[in-house]
């Protein structure tokens, strides 16, 4: 089964170069209409210019495919509510957000300053937050949507020096979670990638010889998949190198403490068997933790 996107209009950030430029050229080459979003801005965030989004566009357009540049900061409400108006009084719909915009400043957090933690979670959170506000009555009115939020290998598993990135990372998956919950009757899709890829975030990080078996280009199947009409939802996918896998927060079948002046000790006890995986779930909403726990005392109450 081929996956298009022909009728389907996409808006990708952070897209005038690294995997942004590449998620936005894949989507035109099936089909897709394109606003290309892009700062234009250093890596750490700093400057701007619409001329790398431009570049892109005419990539697209030199393709035959249709696209439109946009330089809007995502951390800035008003210029986000402008791109996607843009992206409406140009062809009337979206029905595709990719979340991709992002800067680093990397930073042990015993040397990081709080402004540089803050500028980040602007960046990466509230940027995304900014964005998916922005269409998210729109795909609610057509009653369909697909939104791609970019978590990463950071916030799902840590990384020495990010602690102000792994936060944002992490906290786009607990955003994703309840999205895809809440916009599952009109058909909106919500899911999250976490890339390996060599772009310009990753230059002076990784050796050459990683950094060439790392392409971008390896990443944009699992977003596709994630954004096309059959997409799951609710769906974490790790992807790099030719590599796709499934990401997911789990939680153990735990062990019944009670409640009397000995819990503590008692869990300190049984703290092994707390952490066992074996028979561990996925739980379909945070509900499922209390049900689960309730039913455990239930159980050894009765």
């Amino acid at each position: 089964m081929s996956i298009d996107f022909k009728g389907r209009v996409a808006i990708v950030t952070g897209a005038g170069g690294g995997l942004g430029r590449h998620h936005a050229l894949a989507l035109a080459a099936r089909g897709a209409k394109v606003l290309v979003n892009d700062l234009g801005g250093a890596r750490d965030g700093t400057g701007g210019s619409v001329s790398a989004a431009q570049a892109v566009v005419d990539e697209i357009r030199a393709a035959g495919g249709e696209a439109i540049a946009n330089g809007a900061s995502v951390t800035d409400w008003d210029a986000v509510q402008a791109m996607v108006r843009q992206a409406m009084d140009t062809w009337g719909r979206v029905d595709i957000l990719v979340n991709n915009a992002g800067i680093l400043r990397d930073k042990t957090f015993a040397k990081m300053d709080l402004a540089d933690f803050r500028t980040v979670i602007d960046v990466h959170l509230m940027g995304a937050v900014h964005c998916t506000k922005a269409v998210w009555a729109i795909m609610n009115a057509q009653k369909y949507g697909r939104i791609l939020m970019t978590t990463s290998s950071t916030g799902l598993y840590g990384n020495f020096g990010q602690t102000n990135y792994g936060a944002a990372k992490l906290a786009l998956v607990g955003f994703m979670q309840t999205l895809a919950l809440e916009g599952a009757k009109n058909d909106i899709r919500v899911n999250a990638l976490a890339p390996t890829a060599a772009t310009r975030m990753t230059e002076g990080l990784l050796p050459d010889a990683v950094l060439a078996a790392i392409k971008p280009e390896a990443v944009v199947p699992a977003m596709l998949v994630l954004v096309s009409q059959d997409a799951p939802t609710r769906t974490v996918l790790c992807a790099g190198a030719g590599n796709v896998e499934s990401a997911n927060i789990t939680m153990t079948q735990g062990a019944w403490i009670g409640l009397d002046e000995q819990s503590p000790e008692r869990l300190a006890a049984l703290m092994e068997k707390v952490r066992d995986r074996t028979g561990e779930m996925v739980p379909p909403n945070g509900g499922s933790q209390g049900t689960h726990e309730v039913g455990q005392a239930t159980a050894h109450l009765a």
